[in-house]
């Protein structure tokens, strides 16, 4: 059997290459060779577990305020070990983060063919978001298949000289994993909720946010703006799972805590936050993932960054772009909890990424490049 790396260091990239594992696990050519660097090692684990996934190499380079220089080092020597003792036919990789980089980049140097799914989204600012803007750019000039989710990343791919032959637009395994979640895993049964008395009578408003160029003074003003909102509508329950990062779990746990309307979560394994966007009734989120995987939910979502690399959500009216602006937060959350009809238009259905098929299409273009 042929020898495919399939490489994961993060949430999000365990989340939207399991459906790609699992279906190169059915096909007895090829011998699927799953290697997560642990660039975050808790929240990685409880997505592996969802999908009852078996790492096959662990390289666990995760440590107290690791930086992007330890990341990068520690996972190309780990992954470049492991190529040159197993010798890949082909290295596939997802999205944006530094291991995913990295798995393309050892392969390139060894000249072992790199397939990047989730390829093509663009902010064409190299600091937003960072480093991923910069990562995903590298690995789209290195990678031989590239699956852009969408017309529009695809377009990204064009412009930027990419042969039309070696692109797909694929649709966004998220969508894969969302869907089946969803199914599987219908209720919220997090403790801290469901104790609550009446909170399936209370409007929930989700939020995540730890992207790094938000830190400091922007960030500590969209505390404010969650506090504000809590005080102003007794209906709701905020809902906030803070990332483990120090400069996230700090202030907010610091400025946020016992507030009667908002809930402050350790961060959630998967299926318990699938449950929580599909029964919230709007999100706040900096997250790329959630931008995907709100509209096929019918979630609006209060983009909390100043671009967006999915931009097709904004288009469609399912997103809108906030910013850490405090004004714009408040008004565009007041707005959508009071004017139904203006919550109705972007409150849809909506399969702007994909029908839950992607990865069934990324098996087959990797296997007929490879036969």
């Amino acid at each position: 059997m042929k020898n495919i790396f399939l490489i994961i260091g993060t949430r999000p990239d365990a989340i939207k290459m399991a459906p790609i594992i699992l279906k190169f696990r059915e096909n007895k050519k090829y011998r699927p060779i799953v290697i997560a660097t642990a660039q975050h090692r808790q929240m990685l684990d409880q997505v592996l577990d969802v999908f009852q996934l078996k790492v096959d190499y662990d390289l666990n380079i995760m440590k107290k305020n690791q930086t992007l220089d330890d990341v990068t080092i520690e996972a190309l020597r780990g992954i470049g070990q492991l190529m040159d003792q197993l010798e890949p036919v082909m290295t596939i990789v997802q999205g944006d983060t530094t291991t995913s980089f990295i798995g393309g980049l050892a392969s390139f140097y060894r000249k072992i063919p790199v397939a990047h799914v989730e390829a093509g989204l663009r902010t064409y600012d190299l600091f937003q978001p960072f480093p991923e803007e910069g990562n995903r750019k590298l690995l789209d000039s290195i990678a031989t298949l590239l699956f852009p989710p969408t017309e529009k990343s695809m377009e990204n791919l064009l412009k930027e000289g990419v042969k039309k032959e070696q692109c797909f637009i694929s649709g966004n395994t998220a969508i894969d994993a969302l869907l089946w979640v969803k199914e599987k895993y219908p209720l919220i049964t997090i403790p801290e909720i469901t104790s609550i008395t009446n909170y399936q009578k209370k409007r929930i408003i989700l939020v995540t946010a730890h992207r790094r160029e938000n830190f400091g003074k922007p960030f500590l003003e969209f505390i404010e703006s969650l506090k504000i909102i809590a005080d102003r509508f007794e209906d709701i329950l905020l809902i906030y799972p803070v990332h483990l990062n120090p400069n996230v779990n700090d202030p907010v746990r610091e400025k946020l805590s016992n507030h009667p309307r908002i809930v402050l979560l350790n961060p959630l394994n998967y299926p318990d936050f699938v449950s929580l966007m599909n029964h919230s009734t709007l999100i706040l989120s900096d997250s790329g993932g959630v931008q995907e995987e709100a509209p096929a939910l019918g979630k609006p979502v209060l983009v909390l960054r100043n671009v967006t690399e999915r931009p097709e959500g904004v288009n469609a009216g399912a997103c809108k772009i906030v910013g850490m602006n405090q004004e714009k937060i408040l008004d565009e959350t007041t707005r959508l909890l009071t004017d139904q009809k203006y919550y109705n238009n972007m409150a849809q259905v909506r399969y702007i990424y994909g029908n839950g098929k992607a990865s069934e299409y990324i098996f087959q273009k990797a296997e007929e490049y490879l036969s």
